[in-house]
């Protein structure tokens, strides 16, 4: 991970650690804003940052589904495209970071939450998370 800070955070059990990188800080301190951007990475486990994170193979693969979906719903021909793209655009809302609603406060996006607590230039590098095993 690479950023101007870097905000690491166990969540409790310690069965789950999570580090996530800033970059534009602009000296600012993201050590609070860190925690809960981490803590909403343990706890919602979103699959990248935004949208141009998504491995193309994911991304093919809920286009595929939505298309199979509305197929089988008996959605004509001309909309499935425009039906699976929306479908596509959900899993982006609910699967990646900057995009999901913010955990302690539904209202807004994590990208928001940033913005407003750190400034709109402030962003997020890169994440990682990890999880031990369950017995």
């Amino acid at each position: 991970l690479s950023g101007d800070q870097v905000v690491t955070y166990i969540h409790p059990g310690a069965r789950i650690g999570v580090a996530v990188a800033f970059a534009n800080t602009n000296g600012k301190d993201a050590t609070e804003v860190g925690k809960d951007v981490a803590m909403q990475i343990a706890a919602m486990n979103p699959v990248a940052v935004d949208k141009t994170g998504v491995p193309q193979e994911i991304a093919d693969k809920e286009l595929e589904i939505g298309r199979e979906q509305a197929l089988a719903e008996g959605k004509p021909e001309a909309i499935v495209d425009k039906i699976a793209m929306g479908k596509l655009n959900k899993f982006y809302k609910e699967n990646t970071l900057l995009a999901q609603d913010f955990v302690k406060d539904g209202s807004r996006s994590v990208a928001k939450y940033i913005a407003d607590e750190l400034g709109k230039d402030v962003t997020v590098t890169g994440f990682v998370r990890l999880q031990l095993g369950m017995s």
